[in-house]
């Protein structure tokens, strides 16, 4: 099997997965709890009461100092839950070897039935790399691995026989590779906002996208820098042949922080840790449910049809007031 990787008609997908289909239908939420509570059992459980309740999907984080490794997690999620989507937010593509990477992924979508959404991206914390004793490479090359790991993903994920020398990375398949069962392909969401390179490469290779308003997120922060930004994204759509709606727009809220009144919210907020609370800045939402409404309306109208909500661990309570009383707000708008 040949894959050419400057060829984005050879890379993008075909067809406009289901998953992203129905994202142009109506709005869904996901959750990513952070960091990973070390209870397992009651983490199953919280997901599982996610499941339940609507919520569309689990996102599990690529930190593995920080409790636990993402493809662990979203094992055990895979085999306990039916029907919630499991994804990562987002999987560094330079911390396992993408051959392992590919095999991870495959695996929690055999598990799952198919209810995999691989978020990818290039690492940006390079205290972290040094941790795991990684090199902290260029932005370009780092860019230039993420583009191999896409060529190398589809080209295993085929079954087929498959080789490829990159830059970054080589393999040499007989086609024993067991693929994903997921129809018609694993959805791929690249994460950042970057309009040189990172929403060029969402075009080319991916069926949805993932901002917010950070730096580390995309630096989605006003409406002009949400418009710019997709008026960029499809741009290069129509140069890679796709329709605008090949892409489901995604949202990621750093953290997401809810309670029933101003006062119980002022409170929580100051139980908080300070610290992580002003580095997340502007990507913090915090508010009462009926103020999240207003935020996440305000950004669907901007164009966003998916929310993923970071929730900080032990916060349980906006878990369940996303899924009691914001979501179900737009189910009524489908």
């Amino acid at each position: 099997m040949e894959i050419d990787g400057s060829n984005p008609v050879g890379l993008a997908p075909t067809t406009i997965h289901p998953w992203v289909a129905e994202g142009q239908r109506r709005v869904r939420f996901g959750v990513s709890i952070y960091p990973q509570p070390p209870d397992w059992q009651g983490f199953v459980c919280h997901v599982r009461w996610m499941e339940e309740h609507g919520i569309d999907g689990y996102f599990a984080y690529d930190h593995p100092a920080a409790n636990v490794d993402c493809w662990s997690a979203l094992a055990a999620l895979a085999a306990a839950t039916d029907r919630i989507r499991l994804g990562t937010a987002i999987d560094c593509v330079l911390y396992p070897p993408v051959y392992l990477l590919a095999r991870q992924a495959a695996d929690v979508d055999r598990i799952s039935g198919g209810r995999l959404v691989l978020g990818i991206g290039i690492g940006d914390k390079p205290e972290e790399f040094a941790e795991m004793g990684l090199p902290y490479l260029s932005v370009k090359a780092r860019f230039k691995a993420l583009e191999e790991a896409v060529v190398v993903l589809r080209g295993l994920w085929s079954g087929k026989p498959f080789a490829f020398a990159g830059e970054t990375v080589a393999v040499d398949s007989p086609g024993t590779f067991l693929p994903p069962v997921q129809e018609p392909h694993v959805p791929i969401l690249i994460a950042g906002g970057g309009e040189k390179v990172t929403l060029r490469q969402v075009a080319r290779f991916a069926d949805a996208s993932n901002m917010g308003a950070h730096d580390t997120i995309g630096g989605a922060y006003s409406a002009d820098d949400i418009a710019r930004k997709f008026a960029v994204l499809e741009g290069y759509l129509a140069e890679a042949g796709r329709p605008p709606e090949a892409v489901l727009r995604s949202q990621f809220t750093m953290p997401l922080v809810l309670a029933e009144t101003p006062p119980r919210l002022a409170a929580k907020l100051e139980a908080m840790p300070q610290d992580v609370l002003a580095w997340c800045g502007p990507a913090l939402f915090a508010g009462t449910p009926e103020e999240a409404v207003a935020f996440y309306l305000d950004l669907a109208s901007k164009g966003f049809r998916y929310f993923i909500a970071n929730v900080l661990a032990g916060d349980e309570e906006t878990v369940e007031l996303l899924a009691e009383a914001v979501a179900p707000a737009f189910s009524l708008r489908a």
